[in-house]
């Protein structure tokens, strides 16, 4: 375990405890103290991202740490996007999210300081990690509202059923797109770092693996539609497996060495 006595660690556990009450009143349906210690969470979130860069004196997004300190920081304006534009409420279960994405940070993984190499000396750096952390904070919510479909029982209401799975679509319609862009950014910039477009990096097959499971999804919804709700949800949820596979185990295991394991 790694405890972090420093003021960025401070801030880290500030946040988490703050995700944690929120999390309990929202439960409670205490709805509008829970939304504003849910703010909390995202206003030290961003005291800590914002330390961090300061720290290191650069977009703080290199190593696993910086990684999901970022995932910690977007998960309220993400819930707020997805309330208010696309209809998807589901606070408690949000703040559980930024919760459970921010633990790693405070608990798992080392906050020393690394040299950043030469490769992500580049300003694609920032936005092309920034829309894939976007895009998996969305994923996650969407795989929420596919297990609580899955989850419900055949005696209960199809309206809610049905409301289960058309969150699911919504919430995938935004992050489809931003995994899109992550994958043409990643390209883009492979080909000014490494002299090609693709280079069968284990990183760059899994990310690939998560679109296309994710595009599955979409021609066997457009398919099918509603007819087999419960096998749209099963591929939500799939989607969501790959991408942790592609953010923690590629990085983490010795199987999945590569070019990027610079993010171990």
């Amino acid at each position: 375990m790694q405890i972090k006595a420093n003021p960025q660690g401070y801030l880290i556990y500030a946040a988490l405890a703050a995700y944690a009450l929120a999390f309990l009143l929202l439960i409670c349906r205490r709805r509008t103290p829970g939304r504003w210690l849910y703010a909390l969470g995202f206003v030290l979130s961003v005291a800590a991202f914002g330390y961090r860069w300061h720290h290191v004196r650069h977009v703080p997004l290199q190593n696993m740490f910086e990684v999901f300190v970022c995932l910690g920081m977007v998960c309220w304006p993400l819930s707020e996007f997805c309330r208010r534009i696309l209809d998807v409420e589901a606070d408690a279960t949000d703040t559980l999210i930024a919760l459970a994405v921010l633990v790693p940070a405070g608990f798992v993984f080392t906050d020393e300081p690394q040299h950043l190499p030469p490769a992500l000396q580049s300003w694609l750096f920032a936005p092309h990690v920034a829309v894939y952390m976007l895009a998996y904070i969305v994923m996650a919510k969407a795989s929420v509202q596919a297990a609580a479909h899955l989850g419900c029982r055949l005696a209960e209401s199809e309206s809610r059923r049905a409301g289960y799975e058309s969150a699911t679509y919504r919430l995938i319609c935004l992050g489809f797109p931003l995994l899109t862009l992550g994958l043409i950014l990643g390209s883009y910039w492979g080909k000014r770092a490494w002299g090609d477009f693709w280079n069968w990096d284990s990183k760059e097959l899994w990310s690939l693996a998560s679109w296309l499971v994710y595009l599955g999804y979409f021609h066997f919804r457009h398919l099918y539609g509603r007819k087999y709700a419960r096998i749209n949800s099963v591929l939500a949820l799939a989607g969501l497996a790959a991408i942790v596979i592609t953010l923690s185990w590629v990085n983490l295991s010795r199987l999945f060495e590569g070019m990027h394991n610079y993010a171990a």
